[in-house]
């Protein structure tokens, strides 16, 4: 973790920004948290914990900062809440999510699907592409395998039913 801190802050120095303490607890947060999808508010109650006299304004602030930085990706999953996610090290694209609309869980796809769209797209309408998402919505393998748990024959409640 602490050369990953090491390398934003350089990041951050090039852009001739700081890695104040309050940056630093808010970048601690979201290695600790890698796996999450946290918004703002869930970053600032984990901040919190370590700077307890950080503001919810400066967490914002700080996350903005880190998105237009690209050291994270602002997201949004359609429920109208803003996720940071950190951009791993090195990816030339941001990872793509499979977004389960019965639990909300959100699992991540690290592998790039998308290079021959881009060739295509980039060909046929003159585009730069800098970046793309890729959200899927769906229902996950754990709620399929909760709901064949619940209703091993579904066929026999649906003739029941009639």
């Amino acid at each position: 973790m602490e050369q990953r801190i090491d390398r934003i802050k350089k990041h951050l120095h090039s852009q001739s920004y700081k890695l104040t303490p309050q940056r630093e607890a808010t970048v601690r947060v979201l290695l600790e948290n890698e796996e999450d999808h946290l918004s703002a508010e869930d970053v600032y109650l984990l901040v919190k914990e370590k700077a307890p006299e950080i503001g919810l304004a400066t967490v914002y602030r700080t996350l903005e900062l880190l998105n237009d930085l690209e050291i994270v990706d602002k997201i949004n999953f359609g429920d109208g809440v803003s996720r940071y996610d950190l951009r791993k090290e090195g990816a030339d694209h941001f990872h793509h999510h499979l977004v389960c609309i019965e639990c909300g869980s959100v699992d991540e796809i690290q592998e790039d699907l998308l290079g021959d769209v881009e060739k295509i797209v980039e060909r046929d309408w003159d585009f730069k592409i800098k970046d793309h998402r890729l959200t899927f919505h769906g229902v996950c393998h754990r709620c399929k395998t909760n709901t064949r748990e619940e209703s091993p024959n579904k066929n026999e409640e649906v003739s029941n039913i009639r």
